[in-house]
């Protein structure tokens, strides 16, 4: 029997040093292209004062650049420690982007990287121009690849299993590099990338204008953050949309928890915008609900039913009863790998394999599984509701505040005004957090929402693990831990430092 303490440490470790991974991420994101724009001002009048804001914002860059490469390095070596069955299984397939992202893109991105701080007197103003938007294209491709390797995660297309070899196998490349689930996926979170660095800049903005110092330094900043952050901010929440309909179109169990949808409704369902949710009884105590609204947002019809979450799990306990036969066949397959009617059986039962083998939690040989066994392997199917409900809603809830705020910034940076309203400066000076909040409860969303699986519908989280000791596992969760908390305390100390000195950090003498 697998050691479900064993599971559970490898799960806390990899979301551990994936959160904290991902605190580095957006601000990357968001700040790559923010340099752009200031350098592409600065070459196209000459102004030196946008030259000192590339500098300057691009030392914050490479600060929090250098602490994202560190933490996101362990990343790729925990799929060959703590998950290794994982690798077998899905290698061919999740590999392909990795490797890519590792052979082109990063290195794109630090080269380019490398020429920005040190090509200021070595190269032209086009030339310089040119490398900090190649720097800016690695950030993205880079984060484009890993975000089609784990939209593969999410909806695993273009790839099929051979239950010789006992992996999944890629069938078509530009199936996984195009699916709906990746692409929905990465522009959502690139976008909030940009909301982050704008949101990074106009803070900081802020706090100069409300002490009076670096003022026309800080003006400009302020207005690119505005306008950058506003259009950010609205993509977010548009290119979110189209992140629902993926999931409503992949991962129905995931929209369903989402919402606290326990029954199927009528279509176009309601929405529950807040609830008292108990999971006991499986139904919602109270709720405040918008009507349709789910429905013509998740299925951009009238007509399509959402399944509710009992459903669902009804529906799960078919399949895993179904999966039983496909793990019976894939062992006869096994035993005799040429004979074409055993094979012919497992194919026509082998969409239900993963559902099969959710029961290795429960029982090692799923001929033994009892009735309560598929039951509790069928509620399980579904991940805890309180959790992803309120997650959600937090992303959500935050975005829209983070819209409002650049749309007022905007707004005023329009009319000229945003000096004379400390309430604005404060309120992007104290929301600076936000936005990494929001990303946070996102990804909470998107990899807790996936359980039980780590690919959805195929391989279940509880067969991907390593053969490794509790002991092991605590000895590295601490470690990682306490390794990523230092870097991050390294990195606020830095930027407090930096931002505290603001331009006169470019002056040699000044620090």
């Amino acid at each position: 029997m697998i050691d479900s303490a064993v599971v559970d440490l490898s799960r806390i470790q990899f979301a551990a040093t994936a959160l904290y991974h991902f605190i580095f991420v957006p601000l990357t994101l968001g700040l790559s292209w923010l340099l752009v724009a200031m350098e592409s001002v600065h070459v196209l009048t000459g102004k030196e004062i946008y030259r000192d804001m590339t500098r300057f914002w691009g030392k914050l860059f490479g600060i929090n650049f250098a602490l994202g490469v560190t933490t996101g390095i362990t990343m790729e070596f925990q799929f060959g420690t703590n998950w290794a069955y994982y690798s077998h299984y899905v290698g061919d397939i999740f590999g392909a982007p990795l490797a890519i992202e590792g052979l082109m893109a990063f290195f794109l991105e630090s080269t380019m990287v490398g020429l920005f701080f040190f090509g200021w007197q070595r190269l032209s103003k086009p030339g310089h121009l040119l490398v900090t938007t190649l720097m800016a294209l690695g950030a993205n491709l880079s984060a484009a690849l890993i975000l089609i390797a784990n939209g593969w995660m999410q909806d695993p297309v273009g790839s099929a299993f051979n239950p010789i070899t006992m992996r999944m196998e890629l069938t078509d490349f530009w199936a996984l590099i195009f699916s709906h689930a990746a692409q929905a996926k990465f522009v959502h979170t690139v976008s909030a990338g940009y909301v982050t660095g704008s949101l990074f800049v106009l803070g900081i903005s802020s706090w100069y204008l409300l002490k009076g110092s670096n003022i026309e330094f800080a003006r400009r900043s302020f207005r690119i953050a505005a306008a950058f952050g506003l259009a950010g901010a609205l993509s977010v929440i548009v290119l979110g949309d189209e992140s629902g309909y993926a999931v409503s179109e992949s991962q129905k169990s995931k929209l369903a928890t989402i919402e606290a949808m326990w029954e199927t409704e009528p279509a176009p369902a309601g929405f529950n915008l807040i609830a008292s949710i108990n999971e006991e009884q499986q139904s919602n105590n109270w709720a405040i609900r918008i009507p349709y609204a789910l429905g013509l947002i998740a299925t951009r019809s009238t007509t399509e039913t959402l399944p509710g979450i009992r459903e669902i799990r009804a529906e799960n306990e078919a399949r895993i009863k179904s999966g039983i036969e496909a793990v019976i066949a894939l062992e006869a397959v096994r035993k005799e790998p040429q004979n074409a009617e055993l094979m012919a059986r497992f194919r026509s039962l082998e969409k239900d394999l993963g559902y099969g083998l959710l029961l290795k939690a429960y029982t090692e040989d799923v001929r033994q599984a009892t009735p309560e066994m598929i039951r509790k392997a069928a509620h399980a199917s579904v991940p805890p509701v309180s959790t992803l409900f309120w997650s959600f809603r937090l992303m959500v809830g935050l975005g829209l505040a983070m819209l409002a705020l650049f749309a007022l910034a905007f707004w005023s940076s329009a009319r000229n005004n945003f000096q004379q309203k400390p309430w604005l400066l404060k309120w992007a000076l104290f929301f600076i957090p936000a936005p990494w909040i929001a990303c946070e409860a996102g990804w909470w969303v998107a990899e807790f929402g996936r359980q039980p699986w780590t690919v959805f519908g195929i391989l279940p989280t509880h067969l991907s693990t390593s053969s490794l000791s509790v002991a092991d596992l605590y000895g590295s969760l601490f470690g990682f831990v306490g390794f990523y908390t230092l870097l991050l305390v390294v990195e606020m100390y830095l930027m407090f430092k930096y931002a505290r000195l603001g331009p006169a950090v470019l002056q040699p003498n000044k620090h």
